[in-house]
Formats: structure tokens, sequence, C-alpha cells
């Protein structure tokens, strides 16, 4: 067995072989945080949406029927013949099926929802999005992580690509991969989305982001979960 994984292992291309989450590269007192349920801040969100979950959507899902489900979005929405994340499909499930409005990106309830469904993914692998109608989406993602941007002129590929493991302002560069999200950040002192994270990289080398929910967001997500596909899902993860 360990002969059959250490040529698996070979085979697999150096970027492949070499991925790491952002985990890793915490201190270990952060490790320790997301390791221990009950040190794990996000776990308040998760609680939060299991309540929201329990009142308002066992009509038509159980909990056993979420395990999965985080680990194969963005997928494809035959309602709108688009590419949507998984935030925006609990918001349009809420939406359709309570005839409510549906609760704001970025919202206490939504994060608490999310976090929740994504959660029983904790420890699968990131599926790669092989539906063909995702095809388009994800060139498009691949074009936005490469394109410079704003007035620093940067790409994500020249951070996260070309100096991960490097220092900025005193912090290691992580290589990006989504495992964790919706996660907890310890700079946000709260809960927070992929979105959120893409806006404060898009503001932080002079760029005007997309609005929330914007279909850019939904490609890079989809991009990015090819780039980790494998990986482990660690909902909710800590972060500095």
């Amino acid at each position: 067995m360990r002969r059959t994984l250490a040529l698996l292992l070979l085979a697999l291309p150096a970027s492949a072989q070499d991925r790491r989450s952002g985990f890793e590269d915490m201190a270990r007192e952060t490790q320790a945080m997301q390791r221990d349920d009950m040190q794990n801040p996000g776990m308040l969100w998760v609680a939060e949406g299991e309540e929201r979950f329990n009142r308002d959507c066992t009509s038509c899902h159980t909990e056993a029927s979420m395990r999965g489900v985080a680990a194969r979005y963005p997928a494809w929405d035959e309602a709108t013949g688009a590419p949507i994340d998984l935030a925006g499909r609990i918001s349009a499930c809420v939406e359709r099926h309570q005839r409510a409005t549906p609760p704001a990106r970025e919202s206490q309830a939504l994060l608490a929802l999310t976090a929740y469904v994504a959660h029983q993914s904790r420890g699968l692998p990131i599926s790669r999005p092989t539906d063909p109608r995702l095809a388009p989406a994800l060139a498009q993602g691949r074009a936005l992580y490469g394109e410079r941007r704003g007035q620093l002129d940067l790409s994500c590929v020249q951070c996260h690509d070309d100096n991960a493991g490097r220092r900025l302002a005193g912090s290691v560069i992580p290589q990006a991969h989504p495992t964790g999200y919706p996660l907890y950040r310890l700079e946000w002192q709260g809960l927070g989305s992929l979105q959120r994270r893409l806006r404060g990289c898009m503001t932080g080398v002079r760029s005007e982001p997309f609005a929330y929910g914007a279909a850019e967001y939904v490609a890079l997500e989809i991009f990015l979960n090819d780039r980790a596909a494998g990986m482990a899902i660690e909902t909710p993860a800590v972060r500095p």
C-alpha cells in the first residue's frame, strides 16, 4: 500500500504534490483553535445554522442529505441557467420554498446556514467541477486569477503561486486554497465568506471589487475548487 501511494504521488505534477492548506502555515495556537470545536469560534455560526436548518429546512432536507453538498459547489443552476455557489443556492432556496426575502450576502443568517451545510462535508475532498456547462465559467475564473488588477498591477498568480510561502507584512502568503469557507478570521473577529476574502484581496491591490454575488466571484470559486480538487474541506476553518 505504501509503495502504491508513493508511486501515485510521484505521478502527480509537482504543483499537486506540494499543495498545502493555509492551516499548515498558521501558528500552533491558531491550529489548536481550529482543531478543537469547543475553542473554534466558527462553531458558534454552525450552531446557529443548525437551529435555522432544523426550523426552516427539514420539511425538504435532512442533515444526512447535506453530507457532500459543499464539496460539489459551485454547481449549475437550472432555474437561472448559470453557475451558482453554495450561499447563492441556500439564498434561492429560502426565497423559493419559504416565500421569504432571501438573506443578504454576508448576513448572519446566510453565513450561519452556509457554515452549517458546509460543516456537514468537513473532511471530504473538494470535487473537481466536471459539468460541461461550467466550462466557460471555469475558463473565466482561470483568466481572472491570472489577470493583473488595480493600481498595484498584481494578479492572484503573483502572490499565491509565485510567492506562496514567503512573507508579506509579516504574514505567510498562502496558496489560496478555498478549503475552509465560510471561515473565522482573527483579523475580522467574525465569520466571512470566500467572496469577502476575494474582495479584500482586490481592495488590497487597489482594484474596484465586484459586487457580492457577482458572476465573476462564482467563476473564481469554480477555478479555485478545480485547483484544490481532492483537498479536504475544513469548514469552519480559522485563519489569522
